[in-house]
């Protein structure tokens, strides 16, 4: 649109219009906005998608990654979030190989390469979007629009928003969901360019390109499909030139000559809609089939709106959520890595001020709709229409209207959405640009407003380098959010600060009474520190409101072990495993209980089911080790010692048990070995010392005896017994000594 882009003039200077330089420019600010987040931790759902997540590593078949969701659980399963992403794990195990373990840096490089990427795409989109898709004799485009597009990609790539996409590794399912939607979008401009635009014409093969290219897109994250509706819309208004206001007139005045309208008589638009309908059909089914059961099952803290009984809440509240939604791609200042639980209060009545936003929200939607639909400029017509074609189409699988999701307010789900936004917005600007006098007064307010969102995707991208900094930024914003408390209280607990962890964990259980994860936390700090009563009383409450919460029954088991509650702990071990029958630790747990009561063969069945399920569990080996060393089966201990070592190389405690093991047995030249090799590996062990002391001691090497005693009681002075070893060992060097003069 030639119009808009002289209003535009003296915003963009003439001399970054060539295409080059002006995605160079967009691709230098994208990494300028979100270039600090290359040194950042993995944060918040990185634990679970990436650092947990066995499709990961290279022992896992690369056939599972098809049959698992994005968490690395089995698609079949009733627990499965039913989120089917596998070319997004396929580049995160790329990601993991080529840089050799779990090193966040560069999981995080190829996020922000991805969005420097798919910024610079957005140039070339935004001129579709502006410049329509007329050609010259030669082929090549006409009305680039390079001033409208270089503004719009610079909104787009200097958007705060998309810093959980960006700064957060599991964001990389947006990137790519969005970069392959892109290509699908261009691929179905390509279409006409490559016949020349002429009247029904197109390449079949760029349509059935960008049909497969949205398909990619939904591996990688689910609403990449709905490429392929934005596509149809494209064709059906901007191709096909349907003018709405047109058909209505003539549908209200029963005018014949409406089935003489060109778009709907085109047999080329017909055929085309027929490809993008059947494969679009073809895809959803193929997902469904894959996904073997019905939808996730949420809870009402993840979507309260959505368990409302009253349909008229419902849809109030979802009119909120998309208000809101709305208000973040204006004011992008106030932003959270988590929207649920309490962060955003149901709107229970018609005289709640907040209705406001949501009338206000319509308000505009509808005057852009018809100014969409009904204007007589085709130019206007067609900016308007792909402006909202992508603000709302993909933003529609996070509607709540085809199905219940698990979130409130997801800014993850605005970056495809916000490319919408930055085209109305830039719309608007050279709108009001063209009225303005002050011409120099807008371009300023318009630097300011790139300026301050490089400058809040910096800060916010500084937020997301590490948990600690995200969790606490969400305190401001979502006071009410018992899960920000809940995570700021772990984030706490796993440096070591329980005091104040216990205060965010005791908040997010006021904020949210049925809180069992922060029960359970709770009440596990609570045990540790010897307040058992209390502990027992907030696990008893969690398994009471969550019947299935292995994890609690198993740390109830723990607590009522502790006050020496057998039977009861028992029951609680028992009911664990039956939730969650593959569930090592309550096997070690269990078998604890049953060396307390000296049921020795049971402690020991308990201890091997839970090497079988978890060969690496260092502790169920050695606890078997031990039990068997101290009931004098030397033999079955050195037996299972050496099948732990097979599995467990490296682990020193599995060498030193064994190595006790072994010196009993007189085997002092391995066990020397073993002690040894225990002791390299962790110096300050004082009981490693002082074992070796004693076998060294009973083996007769006794100046190397003294040795070893010494150094133990230097790195622990107050143990006892290697006190009363140290000293029978100087009194018989001592009378060693006077037999020899």
């Amino acid at each position: 649109m030639a119009e808009l882009d002289a209003n535009l003039d003296h915003i963009i200077p003439s001399s970054v219009l060539a295409p080059f330089w002006a995605k160079l420019v967009v691709g230098f600010v994208s990494l300028v906005c979100f270039a600090r987040s290359y040194d950042g931790d993995f944060v918040f759902d990185d634990s679970e998608a990436i650092i947990n997540n066995k499709d990961l590593r290279a022992e896992t078949p690369l056939g599972d990654l098809w049959h698992h969701d994005f968490w690395g659980s089995r698609l079949s399963s009733n627990t499965s979030h039913k989120s089917y992403r596998p070319l997004t794990i396929l580049t995160f195990r790329m990601n993991y190989y080529l840089s050799g373990g779990f090193y966040p840096m560069s999981f995080h490089v190829v996020n922000i390469l991805l969005h420097g990427g798919i910024s610079v795409l957005m140039v070339d989109v935004f001129s579709v979007l502006f410049g329509g898709l007329q050609y010259s004799s030669r082929g090549r485009r006409l009305n680039l629009a390079p001033r409208s597009s270089l503004l719009a990609a610079l909104l787009f790539a200097a958007h705060p928003v998309h810093t959980e996409c960006v700064a957060g590794v599991v964001g990389r399912a947006d990137l790519l969901g969005a970069l392959f939607f892109l290509l699908s979008f261009l691929g179905y401009c390509k279409a006409f360019r490559e016949t020349g635009n002429k009247e029904g014409t197109h390449s079949t093969f760029w349509v059935l390109l960008s049909v497969l290219l949205g398909a990619v897109a939904m591996l990688c994250k689910e609403q990449g499909i709905t490429v392929l509706g934005l596509n149809a819309v494209f064709d059906i208004l901007v191709i096909g030139k349907l003018n709405v206001l047109e058909v209505v007139q003539k549908v209200l005045h029963k005018d014949k000559s409406l089935e003489n309208l060109g778009a709907l008589r085109n047999g080329g638009l017909l055929f085309r809609m027929t490809l993008l309908a059947s494969g679009g059909a073809g895809v959803l089914y193929m997902r469904w089939k894959i996904m073997g059961t019905g939808p996730p099952a949420f809870t009402e803290v993840d979507n309260p709106a959505s368990f409302a009984d009253s349909m008229l809440v419902r849809a109030i509240n979802y009119n909120y959520y998309y208000s809101l939604n709305a208000w973040l791609l204006l004011c992008p200042w106030w932003l959270c890595f988590d929207w649920s639980m309490g962060c955003i209060p149901l709107i229970k009545s018609a005289g709640d001020w907040r209705v406001i936003a949501l009338a206000a929200l319509w308000f505009c939607l509808i005057g852009l709709i018809c100014q969409a639909l009904c204007s007589e400029d085709s130019h206007k017509r067609r900016i308007l229409t792909l402006g909202l074609g992508f603000l709302i189409i993909p933003f529609l699988p996070a509607s709540n209207l085809f199905f219940r999701v698990g979130f409130v307010v997801a800014e993850r789900a605005l970056y495809l959405p916000s490319a919408g936004y930055c085209a109305l917005l830039t719309f608007g600007l050279g709108a009001l640009s063209k009225h303005a006098k002050k011409k120099k007064l807008i371009a300023a307010v318009v630097l300011g407003i790139l300026f301050i969102n490089v400058l809040r995707c910096m800060i916010r991208s500084g937020e997301w380098r590490n948990e600690e900094q995200l969790f606490r930024s969400a305190l401001s914003v979502c006071p009410l959010n018992a899960k920000v408390h809940y995570n700021v209280g772990k984030n706490l607990a796993d440096k070591g600060n329980q005091t104040a962890a216990i205060r965010y964990y005791r908040e997010a259980v006021r904020l949210n009474p049925k809180y069992v994860h922060a029960m359970n936390n709770l009440g596990n700090i609570l045990k540790e520190r010897n307040e058992l009563q209390e502990a027992e009383e907030l696990l008893s409450l969690a398994v009471q409101i969550q019947p299935d919460f292995a994890a609690a029954w198993m740390n109830l088991g723990i607590v009522q072990n502790s006050l020496k509650r057998f039977e009861a702990a028992e029951q609680s071990y028992r009911t664990a495993i039956k939730h969650r029958r593959k569930y090592p630790d309550c096997y070690y747990n269990l078998g604890r209980l049953y060396a307390d009561l000296n049921r020795h063969v049971d402690a020991l069945n308990a201890w091997r089911n839970a090497t079988v399920l978890k060969p690496e569990h260092s502790l169920a080996w050695n606890n078997m080790i031990i039990l068997l060393d101290n009931t004098g089966n030397l033999a079955q201990a050195e037996a299972v010692g050496r099948e732990a070592l097979e599995l467990i190389p490296n682990d020193h405690s599995l060498m030193f048990s064994l190595a006790n093991v072994l010196g009993k047995s007189q085997k002092y030249k391995e066990s020397e070995a073993l002690f040894l090799k225990a002791i390299k590996a962790h110096p300050n062990a004082a009981s490693y010392h002082g074992n070796l002391a004693v076998l060294y001691h009973r083996w007769g090497h006794l100046d190397l005896a003294k040795k070893h005693y010494e150094i133990s009681l230097q790195l622990d002075p107050t143990a006892s017994g290697t006190k009363e070893n140290y000293g029978l060992l100087r009194r018989k060097l001592e009378q060693k000594q006077k037999k020899d003069v």
